[in-house]
């Protein structure tokens, strides 16, 4: 894959969720059930979709959402779980694994999915298929890979008003884009700008819980695999018990960390004073606090804000560095060394 293709899957994420939206999601009546637990399996980029839809839940639904990240299934998934097994290749070992826990414990089992495997073995046992759009990265594939459990959830009645949010989403985000596409360029563009606060130094994120921190997680990991580059994220009120006390030595170090703070006007007004007091406690030995402010008006909209923004800034911090963001060698070579096994 080409920069420009990279390029392209960015521009092209609003339309993603048009293209969702536009397909709609029909479910056999065999689904419509009082769920006791939802399970979203995944890994990587498959995933993503499933750690927005628990922080999405945790908003609108009476029951737990749970993400797992396994070859194995949670013991307490039974006959009144639905399990949302996600790959975007369909191939995706560890899930398709789980999928196979998750038949033998009775759990209602639908597959998102752009084919593979994992759509193969589930129209054979029955079981419901959502068919996304192949071809991308799974990481580039975010609004096909989350749209449908979103869609999912409203069909069954466990959250209210999800193609509205996503419809907001679409707007927002296109919107955005006006403004950081590689069309304009530095300083107009606050994405180039950020990563070239993020060049030579260490990114660390700071997302708040419940609202943002599945934002910051995004961040960390589109900086991973674009930009080849480490980077750790951390939430608001939990950093505030341990990583604050973690900002006094080695100095050479701290002085090249870029803290990013992910802010969402819904934080807990706590949340708000602790990211001001943390603010000044660290100011005086990292780098640069960069902070990002979430738009829109509801959760998806500002979640993908901010997700958004560290989408362009870690492909544009992989042009900083010369590299083509679009390979992951390193996954690659992973991969083969355990099919040898």
């Amino acid at each position: 894959m080409t920069v420009e293709k990279m390029a392209e899957y960015l521009w092209g994420l609003p339309e993603q969720f048009a293209s969702i939206l536009e397909q709609g999601i029909s479910l056999p009546v065999k689904y419509q059930h009082n769920y006791s637990n939802i399970v979203v399996t995944g890994l990587g980029g498959s995933a993503i979709g499933g750690d927005i839809i628990r922080t999405y839940a945790l908003q609108k639904a009476q029951v737990p959402v749970i993400v797992n990240r396994d070859y194995d299934m949670p013991n307490f998934v039974n006959s009144d779980s639905l399990v949302l097994t996600v790959s975007y290749s369909g191939n995706t070992e560890e899930t398709l694994s789980a999928y196979h826990h998750a038949r033998t414990q009775g759990a209602a089992i639908i597959a998102v999915t752009s084919g593979g495997k994992l759509a193969d073995i589930a129209r054979q046992d029955g079981y419901g298929v959502v068919k996304i759009p192949g071809g991308l990265a799974p990481r580039a594939a975010t609004g096909y890979l989350f749209a449908p459990l979103a869609l999912i959830f409203e069909e069954l009645g466990i959250v209210k008003g999800a193609k509205t949010d996503l419809k907001e989403t679409v707007q927002v985000l296109k919107a955005i884009r006006e403004g950081i596409h590689p069309g304009v360029d530095f300083p107009e563009n606050q994405a180039r700008v950020i990563a070239r606060e993020m060049k030579d130094s260490l990114p660390i994120i700071w997302g708040s819980s419940a609202r943002s921190e599945t934002a910051a997680m995004r961040w960390k990991t589109q900086i991973n695999e674009n930009a080849k580059s480490p980077t750790y994220y951390n939430i608001f009120p939990e950093l505030n018990h341990n990583e604050i006390v973690g900002f006094g030595m080695p100095k050479d170090l701290l002085a090249r960390l870029v803290i990013i703070i992910l802010r969402d006007p819904a934080d807990h007004p706590q949340v708000k004073k602790r990211i001001e007091i943390s603010k000044e406690i660290v100011r005086s030995h990292v780098k640069k606090i960069v902070e990002i402010q979430a738009q829109g008006e509801s959760f998806l909209a500002k979640f993908y804000s901010l997700a958004y923004m560290g989408d362009y800034a870690s492909f544009y911090l992989a042009l900083e560095y010369g590299i083509n963001p679009s390979p992951v060698e390193t996954i690659d070579y992973l991969k083969a060394e355990l099919a040898k096994a």
